[in-house]
């Protein structure tokens, strides 16, 4: 893992590729949130070597976490934890959450959700170009909220 960045810098990562797609445009489409997440998930942290260390999640649908029902994209990149013995400990998520004011073309959506694990063997040009293909209704929208944050699981 020499020469990776740490997993505990992922979310400044994250929020520095959203300020570069921020800097080229007056408003952050979803579009540009989604560029800045691809960037962000095809760098790689100092993680273990196994296949669930390091996996990426796109999730959607109509939620109410913050009180009312929103639309809600997703975009989560989790790290497992491991304690000083080398066994799971606990996971942390980086979180990119999108939020739309409900409409019917967003609820006709309903819910979505895909992972991805590096070191899995999987192609991740083949699994970002098929999430792009879900979220394809909303890539030219503006979100009514952006939230970043990492969350312990």
């Amino acid at each position: 893992m020499h020469g990776r960045p740490r997993m505990e810098e992922a979310l400044d990562v994250l929020h520095a590729e959203l300020e570069v797609e921020r800097a080229a445009k007056a408003e952050l489409t979803t579009r540009a949130a989604w560029r800045a997440f691809i960037r962000f998930a095809w760098r790689r942290f100092a993680t273990a070597p196994t296949p669930d260390s390091d996996g990426l999640l796109l999730q959607y649908g109509t939620y109410a976490f913050s009180g009312r029902p929103m639309f809600t994209v997703d975009l989560t990149r989790q790290f497992d934890i491991s304690d000083d013995g080398g066994e799971h400990d606990h996971y942390v998520q980086i979180h990119c959450e999108l939020r739309y004011e409900c409409e019917p073309a967003l609820d006709a959506l309903e819910s979505f959700n895909s992972w991805f694990f590096h070191d899995s063997g999987e192609d991740l040009d083949k699994w970002l170009a098929a999430m792009e293909g879900h979220l394809d209704p909303l890539l030219a929208r503006v979100p009514s909220e952006i939230d970043v944050y990492d969350d312990p699981v």
